[in-house]
């Protein structure tokens, strides 16, 4: 179960899993850019740069569409990075994503911390929903198992549902 923090306008939400694998794994995993990312809805990662201002922007895998785009905020390899978060498709503000490293008993303990999220927002609805699908996916990749069927399924409608992608979200509107 996920702990949170909530204020007036924000909410912190933090869900950890521990992984059997290594640091080096689970931090080449969150961070590859090579190819899709099984754990963030089959999007592959594009960077400007991996450091502090780095433009970061997660699209399909042909690249056509952009479905989050953020700047980093913080770069510690093998142990910390954090960037902000947005939507593509929601008018939302964005919020921070955090992802935390660290040894545990021979494992990996991972934390996503989501900080900042707009409470009653379509972006912290499907962030909350998400988090606990993306630890449990990113567990079973790097664990070499296979990943949940939710997000199978996932992948699957992503793929179909493309040609339906809002015009919003076209890659060529965010350079």
């Amino acid at each position: 179960m996920p702990n949170e923090t909530t204020t007036a306008a924000a909410t912190t939400r933090k869900f950890r899993v521990t992984i059997n694998g290594t640091i080096a794994d689970v931090w080449q995993e969150i961070t590859r850019t090579d190819r899709a990312m099984p754990c963030f809805f089959n999007m592959q990662m594009h960077v400007s740069g991996f450091q502090p201002g780095g433009r970061l922007r997660m699209r399909s895998v042909n690249g056509k569409y952009t479905g989050v785009v953020g700047d980093i905020i913080d770069w510690d390899p093998p142990r910390r990075f954090s960037h902000t978060f947005q939507f593509t498709n929601f008018d939302d503000p964005p919020c921070i994503v955090v992802y935390e490293l660290g040894g545990k008993d021979g494992a990996v303990e991972f934390t996503l911390t989501i900080e900042q999220l707009a409470l009653g927002t379509k972006s912290a609805k499907q962030m909350v929903q998400g988090s606990e699908l993306i630890i449990q996916t990113l567990k079973a990749t790097v664990e070499r198992r296979p990943i949940p069927f939710m997000m199978k399924f996932i992948h699957v409608m992503g793929r179909v549902m493309a040609p339906f992608t809002p015009a919003k979200c076209r890659s060529d509107r965010w350079s």
